[in-house]
């Protein structure tokens, strides 16, 4: 009898305002602390908003990502040798890429396009298959993972590492301020009456994921990737649609890829933003696609705490998804200040949640209309 194949994550490793390494990502979560502060990185006198979830002492984003990637390799047991043909899928912003200066205070560095952002970066971490980019904002990361999973289930290759990438910089923060997109009370309160907005922070990720390969040298994966969904719902160029179609869609193809009914969903790491349209529509999502299990599942947002990493969002999020579900506790919805009526769910409050649940599902919307929805399993 032939063994089904497996997409599991034998390797991760995350740094965010929250810390360094994927130990911190849970701890800061559960704490409920949200990690927000003055950005000193470039000037923000002429913004609305002046805070964002900053790691201090940051180094260039290709240094960070080189760092990332080597530090997932290792929680897996991957040698030089056992890296030799992986291949590299790489989520960072589009165009010329930016990284934070190594000096506090310094303005941004312009480092190389994408493209070639990844071969060096391969090349730099002893990765020696093809390499992919993936620039479609907020769901970049998650795609990505997606098409990780895809690949190893379906016997193309044995592992993959996914890598993400983004540091606060002053274009994007100008034009999420200039959009009035920016909490303007410096907190995120995702699904919360009083809701303001947004804050963004730093995010740089990478996970190996493997197929049985990684039990075989003896490695405990961490979770397994057993379900992904991706839809699109083309209401508008940046507003969700509103019955969260596109959502409940990438949903619902999670499930029936993993052969999973809504009830096997324990938690979910909403992609809730704390903006008042993106939060009401995912509620109806979620309603939607899980029916009456809407009414009993526990969600909350860990962008509460780390604020929105762009286009790293989906990996450090499934990072912390993961790592949560197998330390058997779920992160706090920080910033609650009270109930909306437009967002009818079991949200975590107060504080974290002990859980024996077995199945989380991790959420993430772009502008445009695009929708992810991966599903993990422990145990």
């Amino acid at each position: 009898m032939v063994e089904a194949r497996v997409a599991q994550l034998t390797g991760v490793y995350a740094v965010s305002a929250l810390g360094r390494g994927a130990d911190a990502q849970l701890a800061g979560a559960l704490a409920g602390v949200p990690a927000f502060g003055p950005v000193d990185r470039f000037d923000t006198a002429a913004r609305r908003v002046t805070v964002a979830a900053t790691v201090p002492e940051v180094a260039t984003l290709p240094n960070e990502l080189a760092a990332a990637i080597d530090g997932a390799c290792r929680a897996a047991g991957l040698d030089r040798a056992q890296r030799a043909g992986c291949a590299l899928l790489l989520a960072v912003h589009g165009g010329p890429t930016l990284g934070a200066g190594p000096v506090a205070g310094a303005g941004p560095a312009l480092g190389p396009a994408p493209a070639v952002l990844a071969g060096q970066l391969a090349a730099r971490c002893g990765l020696s298959g093809h390499t992919r980019v993936y620039t479609s904002a907020c769901v970049s990361a998650s795609t990505a993972v997606a098409d990780a999973a895809a690949r190893i289930t379906r016997g193309d290759v044995e592992r993959v590492v996914v890598a993400a990438g983004y540091l606060v910089e002053p274009d994007q923060f100008a034009l999420f301020d200039a959009g009035r997109a920016l909490a303007v009370d410096g907190a995120v309160r995702p699904f919360s009456a009083g809701r303001r907005g947004l804050l963004l922070g730093d995010g740089v990720a990478a996970v190996v994921l493997e197929s049985s390969t990684g039990r075989r040298r003896g490695v405990d994966p961490v979770a397994t990737v057993v379900g992904w969904g991706r839809a699109g719902d083309a209401f508008h160029p940046c507003q969700p649609e509103p019955g969260g179609t596109g959502l409940a869609r990438a949903v619902g193809g999670a499930l029936r890829r993993a052969g999973l009914p809504p009830q096997s969903v324990g938690y979910v790491n909403a992609n809730a933003t704390g903006t008042a349209q993106s939060d009401t529509a995912e509620a109806a999502a979620l309603r939607r696609a899980l029916g009456g299990h809407a009414d009993r599942v526990p969600v909350s947002s860990t962008k509460s705490v780390h604020g929105h990493a762009l286009e790293a969002s989906g990996l450090l999020e499934l990072v912390v998804t993961a790592l949560a579900l197998r330390h058997g506790e779920l992160p706090v919805n920080a910033g609650w200040l009270a109930q909306d009526e437009s967002c009818p769910l079991n949200v975590v409050k107060d504080g974290p949640r002990r859980t024996t649940a077995t199945h989380a599902l991790t959420l993430n919307a772009a502008f445009g209309g695009a929708n992810t929805a991966l599903l993990v399993g422990v145990g």
